[in-house]
């Protein structure tokens, strides 16, 4: 069975925006608009996230402030590419944690006056003030 979670296209638009306490249409002109865009099935029927529920909640938030629909638009579009890069941070953490199991007791890189560089194992960074980073057996 498929796991549910906030990026699951699960509501038709009628349950979305009773959720989002707005009228249809208005979801239908905020799709047009490119501002929340559902998932389509197969029949090309809106089908929102809670992730698209959150986010009319912000527009209507947003646009009783007196933000503008440009304004909000851009706020959404770095919003999904915060979202975006912390997804992405999370799967290079992910990555380096799965590394440094494969190599128990390796350093990984040094940090010092001159950035970051990698070390081959056993070698030692060439400064005492560097920072290296180990794994604890």
């Amino acid at each position: 069975m498929e796991q549910l979670d906030e990026n699951s296209p699960i509501f038709a638009i009628g349950v979305a925006a009773e959720l989002a306490m707005m009228h249809p249409q208005t979801l239908r002109d905020y799709d047009r608009m490119g501002l929340v865009v559902p998932e389509r099935t197969g029949g090309q029927t809106r089908r929102y996230t809670m992730r698209n529920i959150a986010q009319l909640r912000e527009i209507a938030r947003l646009s009783s402030e007196g933000v503008s629909l440009e304004g909000i638009r851009r706020i959404l579009e770095l919003e999904n590419q915060n979202a975006e890069l912390a997804k992405r941070v999370s799967e290079l953490e992910k990555a380096l944690a799965n590394e440094l199991m494969n190599r128990p007791g390796a350093r990984v890189f040094a940090a010092g006056d001159q950035g970051v560089v990698s070390l081959a194992a056993g070698r030692r960074p060439s400064r005492a003030t560097s920072v290296v980073v180990w794994r604890q057996n």
